[in-house]
């Protein structure tokens, strides 16, 4: 009775804050306040859906980690299932559902154990949905708490087709690369083996972002695809609005010389070649490229101009891979795990001048790798899991490169 009585009052502290209000926005925070109040709950979202992007946003959040930067595919996700599907779950075990791999609150430090989530079904369609996490107390959601979740997004989403909500949840930067339905597929033993299976990503002018993921994710594959070097399955590859899923040699030899720089975890320089003649050899490739004397100032490395490699650090190889890099003036640079071979002092040189290119040469930079501290300086991070996006987050205060610590 007790338990009744204080789910009945809480529909009724809901109602009066979504029917009797001036601001839409404060009485949808309000309410998941109540709720993960009346639950006992640790945390608590309302994910909106963009219909635009096909992507969902939390545009409320209660909890102890902040998830308000970060986009997720309709359809991956806890919050992606529920809202393509419109049907509600209770999660008992996380670590053991087999539905669903991880959450955008493990993700930022909120182990999930336990959880709620029901979609917010307006007169039309799915617009989003309603999550909450962990009680407190260590016990399990039931169905009577479910039905109060599922009640609150009821009269949310009633309240959202009447009094109306703007949701734009887009980035409003330049587009510099597309990838759409991107999937990859490689022959293995007597069938195929799916390496991507769906990404969908825009990358934007004059931004760092990077691509996080576990071993055999597809990450670099994707990263690949968008540099010209490995050719997709299926879906779609736009640069600067031009189709470009299937080059042609010419095209793609020209897009890989003038259009991309890479950077390699192994340095990949020519041993007989110092330093200077390293970035000549590539500046003499391309029509319009910076002094290879320039490149090579700007990664701080005028001194060992004539070392050969041999006779250079790791990180000074890996500066003067950069130079190889910019004398080009690309507009989009690719680096594959550039500090996996690197001690931390030396990662943080490499990546000082990386985070230089971005600021000063407005240049975008796509990186992956597995240090996730890398991440904290970032325009954008994109989780790949299983050959799909996991999550993107936009960091709204980048750290620099000398604030990182590993």
């Amino acid at each position: 009775m007790a338990e009744e009585k204080r789910f009945a009052r809480a529909t009724w502290q809901i109602m009066e804050q979504l029917l009797e209000v001036d601001k839409l926005e404060d009485a949808l925070a309000g309410s998941l306040e109540t709720i993960v109040k009346t639950l006992n709950s640790e945390a608590g979202a309302i994910w909106f859906l963009d219909p635009k992007t096909d992507q969902l946003s939390p545009l409320f959040h209660i909890g102890p980690v902040d998830i308000s930067n970060i986009l997720v595919e309709n359809g991956l996700g806890i919050e992606g299932v529920v809202t393509k599907t419109g049907k509600s779950v209770i999660v008992e075990d996380a670590a053991a559902d087999a539905r669903f791999d991880g959450t955008v609150f493990d993700d930022n430090g909120l182990v999930t154990k336990t959880m709620i989530c029901v979609p917010l079904n307006n007169l039309h369609d799915v617009i989003g949905c309603v999550q909450i996490v962990n009680k407190k107390d260590g016990s399990l959601y039931d169905r009577d708490e479910l039905q109060l979740c599922e009640r609150m997004a009821s009269l949310a989403a009633i309240t959202i087709e009447e009094k109306g909500l703007l949701v734009d949840l887009s980035e409003k930067k330049e587009v510099l690369a597309v990838l759409k339905d991107v999937t990859k597929d490689y022959p293995s033993g007597d069938g195929m083996l799916q390496v991507l299976k769906g990404i969908n990503l825009e990358i934007y002018k004059n931004e760092f972002v990077v691509i996080l993921g576990e071993s055999g994710c597809g990450k670099s594959t994707m990263m690949n695809i968008v540099g010209g070097m490995d050719f997709l399955t299926d879906g779609q590859l736009f640069i600067e609005g031009r189709d470009f899923s299937h080059p042609s040699d010419a095209e793609l030899t020209k897009y890989r010389r003038e259009y991309v720089g890479f950077i390699f975890q192994s340095y990949n320089l020519m041993p007989n070649l110092t330093a200077l003649e390293n970035v000549q050899f590539i500046a003499e490739l391309v029509r319009d490229p910076m002094r290879p004397e320039d490149a090579i100032e700007k990664v701080r490395l005028t001194d060992r101009a004539n070392n050969y490699p041999g006779q250079m650090s790791g990180g000074q190889q890996q500066r003067v891979s950069i130079a190889r890099a910019i004398v080009k003036k690309p507009k989009l640079i690719l680096a594959d795990e550039p500090t996996a071979a690197l001690d931390y002092v030396t990662s943080i040189e490499v990546l000082t001048v990386i985070e230089d290119i971005v600021k000063r040469q407005g240049t975008t930079v796509m990186m992956v790798t597995h240090n996730a501290e890398i991440a904290k300086m970032a325009d954008r991070v994109v989780k790949v899991r299983n050959g799909k996006i996991a999550s993107i987050k936009r960091n709204m205060h980048p750290l620099s490169a000398e604030e990182l610590v590993w």
